[in-house]
């Protein structure tokens, strides 16, 4: 049975403030190879510890950072499956 499945809205943060990929992956250490699969909801299981710099960096709550879609809403955008 699908669930849905939770999405990141890092794309989204990222360009209303303005920030480039290879400057929060520089800031926070992050290889950008894992960075762009979290941006595209290419993901099996998510890293709280990442999740936690990413709040941090771009203070927000993990709330905003995260978000769940139902079956019916990602049929209707084709998002990726992610899964915690």
């Amino acid at each position: 049975m699908d669930y849905g499945a939770l999405t990141l809205n890092i794309e989204r943060i990222l360009k209303a403030r303005g920030i480039s990929k290879n400057q929060i992956c520089k800031d926070l250490d992050i290889p950008r190879a894992n960075f762009n699969r979290y941006c595209r909801n290419d993901f099996q299981r998510m890293d709280t510890g990442l999740i936690c710099k990413l709040c941090w960096y771009l203070k927000v709550e993990a709330g905003e950072l995260i978000e769940y879609k139902r079956p019916e809403q990602m049929k209707d955008k084709n998002v990726s499956h992610g899964e915690i």
